[in-house]
């Protein structure tokens, strides 16, 4: 499996991390650690245990590093695939079923989010890019609903509104966490809060 051009080595090689996937992995450990103007390309490199011309051989500079990094640890597409291969047209299951993935990824890449949090300026840099995740669920959860409305098995509503209240309910309750304001909440966990939060969806959807 190579990354971006062929001849460069891949993110997973016979197993192994490649040289892409390291460095990707040390500039997400090392800005979330220190900031991003808190640690220099050399330090990155090392990090990963290759040399800085490496890293600008793969990447050109640290903010593409970034980029490429925060897309690759993201959830649009493992949401995809989800939609794609788990739903069973169960109003209920499906939105537990994706409720539980999109917070087992958003937990998953903590650093990132932290990260997007604290360097505002930065990830502005390539912001339009960072929306296609956010974007992706959206259009997902609407053609759901569309499907299911087609099927008699939601009541009419507005699917796009629906879409975004269900995605900020989630991310809502998601960033409150990773702040640690959970018992602002009233949450004794995670687990909990989708069971109810789903609930209360399907009781309000199912025709």
């Amino acid at each position: 499996m190579h990354f971006i051009t062929a001849g460069r080595r891949g993110l997973i090689v016979n197993g192994k991390l490649g040289t892409a996937e390291k460095l990707m992995r040390a500039i997400i450990d090392l800005v979330a650690e220190q900031g991003y103007n808190g640690v220099s390309t050399k330090e990155i490199a090392a990090y990963a245990g290759v040399n800085e011309v490496t890293l600008f051989r793969h990447f050109g500079s640290k903010l593409n590093l970034l980029e490429k990094a925060f897309h690759r640890n993201h959830y649009a597409e493992e949401m995809e695939k989800l939609f794609q291969q788990k739903l069973t047209y169960s109003l209920h299951d499906d939105l537990l079923a994706i409720s539980r993935r999109y917070h087992e990824l958003m937990n998953r890449n903590r650093k990132i989010m932290q990260i997007a949090f604290k360097e505002k300026p930065i990830i502005k840099q390539f912001e339009d890019s960072t929306h296609r995740h956010p974007q992706k669920l959206q259009e997902l959860l609407i053609e759901y609903f569309n499907e299911m409305k087609r099927r008699g098995k939601l009541s009419e509503c507005n699917s796009e509104l629906q879409a975004k209240a269900f995605m900020w309910m989630n991310h809502g309750a998601f960033m409150s966490l990773l702040q640690g304001e959970d018992s602002s909440l009233g949450l004794s966990s995670v687990d909990e809060f989708i069971d109810e939060s789903v609930n209360t969806f399907t009781r309000a959807l199912t025709p």
